[in-house]
């Protein structure tokens, strides 16, 4: 049986739906060139890791780092699509168990929004802006995370991300992150941020 490897995978939409927040060259450019990049790269690190019974010699050390990255870019980038949407359909304020949470950890949507902005406009360089629900303390955390793979807290379970790598915007709004940032607040996937906030609470 061949071993797996990672696939870039499709979007449910298409490249023309999250216009005019995010324009179709932007998104197709984002999806099948920098995405698909990682892609590569994971699958061209886990190959060295194959061919184990060959006795081929490799730096772990740095393997495992830079394995790290694009595993990490590829998972985020995942999560990035799936928590967007057409805005005819998206945006607005979660509900549900989402809604709930906000409210009890921000006190209010608003200041959940203002802190999540914050997050996204601040990452130094390269990074993302990350909603996370941390289950020991039963409660939803804002991660500022730098690359693919820096600060990342092990067993947070990450609900909603957004991408504010140069490459996810310069096309659209140059390098005016806080009008990308903004735009993005128009087509998030609530219903789906929120599936993943009750399958996480709910899975063993």
């Amino acid at each position: 049986m061949g071993k797996k490897i990672y696939e870039l995978p499709e979007l449910e939409y298409g490249y023309k739906d999250l216009e005019p927040y995010i324009s179709e060259e932007q998104l197709k450019i984002h999806h099948t060139i920098h995405h698909q990049g990682y892609v590569t790269g994971a699958n061209a690190l886990l190959e060295k890791f194959d061919k184990r019974d060959q006795n081929i010699e490799f730096d772990v050390k740095a393997v495992a780092k830079e394995l790290s990255f694009h595993v990490g870019g590829f998972m985020l980038h995942k999560l990035f699509w799936e928590n967007m949407g057409p805005a005819s359909k998206c945006g607005g304020e979660p509900q549900g168990t989402l809604a709930k949470y906000i409210e009890k950890d921000f006190g209010s949507f608003e200041r959940f929004k203002n802190e999540f902005t914050q997050a996204a406009n601040s990452v130094e360089g390269s990074g993302w802006a990350a909603l996370t629900l941390c289950r020991g303390t039963d409660r939803l955390f804002i991660m500022q995370i730098e690359k693919h793979n820096v600060n990342v807290i092990p067993n947070f379970r990450i609900l909603m991300v957004l991408d504010v790598w140069e490459h996810a915007y310069y096309i659209d709004y140059k390098n005016v992150r806080p009008d990308f940032v903004d735009a993005f607040w128009k087509i998030v996937n609530w219903e789906e941020v929120n599936k993943r906030t009750e399958t996480w609470l709910n899975s063993p």
